[in-house]
């Protein structure tokens, strides 16, 4: 992933401000040398805030930012002035940011919608002047509350991309190219395995100017669901897609094997992925004749499934009817 503008995790350290302390002030002027208190309460401390921002698609503007702190809450003072409170600091992440714990793995919340905060460190509560504690018995309370403390640690950052249709197959299944045929996306193409290492996005056209997302997913592997490879950063990605597009090349030994290693690798991985709605699109397709395809037909999992050629361009609109289809669902 060197060099690669597509970050999906990072851990950073955060620190939110400690609230300032209340004042244990008593009035005084001119005039009157035994006032009562009027300390006032110490400020809030800044927090550390995650915003969401439809505008980033990716973590990496934090991935060389990994200390992120705020200022604490300033003290209180007489005639009951309230301290300043801290400044908050808003980090601005991809829809699809998850915000773990980096020490329990504990998952703390995910931000889905533009616009929407969450509080990753909340900044301490500013402490109550002396004024709050008068009472008949103790008109002249000579104490007051020390701010609480803010909060400090490391916290994960994962980012899964939030998309309709989710292409999943081995690597140099053409992925990429049928991408590239039925949106503007420009992903890396080639003849070998491995060619996408990111995850890529496009926006596909379909009739009535309407649209949908589809993703890019690298290829799996057997054994991704164990962490083999990239696997498991891979397959995160899938959760977000509302159908997930299964694409076999037709050149494969066992089409219906590939597919069911495929699925398998995503069960493992979480089973709930299994009640996506499925489709499998048979790639390369252009090298088949009719008898060919005739006889694959009689092996395929039971659900829907189509021939095509990106390069070709055959079956393209079809297969854009059939997702739709599923995506209406």
């Amino acid at each position: 992933m060197a060099g690669s503008n597509f970050v999906d995790y990072v851990k950073i350290y955060t620190r939110s401000g400690d609230g300032g302390a209340g004042s244990a002030h008593f009035f005084r002027d001119n005039r009157t040398t035994t006032g009562g208190p009027d300390g006032g309460d110490g400020g809030r401390g800044g927090s550390i805030i995650l915003r969401g921002n439809k505008q980033f698609w990716t973590l990496l503007h934090l991935k060389y930012k990994k200390h992120i702190q705020t200022t604490n809450g300033e003290s209180g003072a007489g005639s009951r002035k309230h301290g300043g409170d801290g400044e908050d600091v808003y980090i601005d992440v991809p829809l699809g940011t998850i915000a773990k714990d980096a020490e329990t793995g504990e998952v703390l919340f995910e931000i889905t919608e533009e616009g929407e905060i969450q509080n990753l460190r909340e900044g301490g509560k500013g402490g109550l002047g002396n004024w709050h504690f008068k009472t008949s018995t103790n008109r002249s309370p000579r104490y007051a509350q020390p701010g609480i403390e803010g909060s400090e640690g490391w916290n994960i950052l994962e980012l899964k991309i939030m998309a309709d249709v989710g292409l999943v197959g081995f690597p140099n299944a053409g992925k990429s190219t049928l991408l590239s045929v039925v949106s503007a996306a420009k992903p890396k193409i080639a003849d070998y395995a491995f060619t996408t290492l990111v995850p890529n996005l496009g926006i596909v056209s379909y009739r009535d100017f309407k649209s949908f997302v589809m993703a890019d997913i690298p290829g799996i592997i057997e054994g991704a669901s164990e962490g083999k490879g990239l696997g498991l950063r891979f397959l995160r990605h899938i959760e977000r897609n509302s159908m997930l597009l299964f694409l076999v090349p037709a050149d494969s030994e066992d089409i219906h094997k590939e597919y069911k290693i495929l699925l398998n690798e995503i069960e493992k991985y979480n089973p709930e992925l299994l009640d996506k709605s499925k489709v499998l699109a048979i790639s390369k397709s252009d090298m088949l004749d009719d008898e060919l395809i005739d006889e694959i037909k009689q092996d395929l999992p039971d659900i829907p499934y189509i021939f095509i050629s990106s390069v070709a361009n055959h079956g393209i609109t079809e297969l854009k009817d059939i997702i739709w289809k599923e995506l209406q669902k």
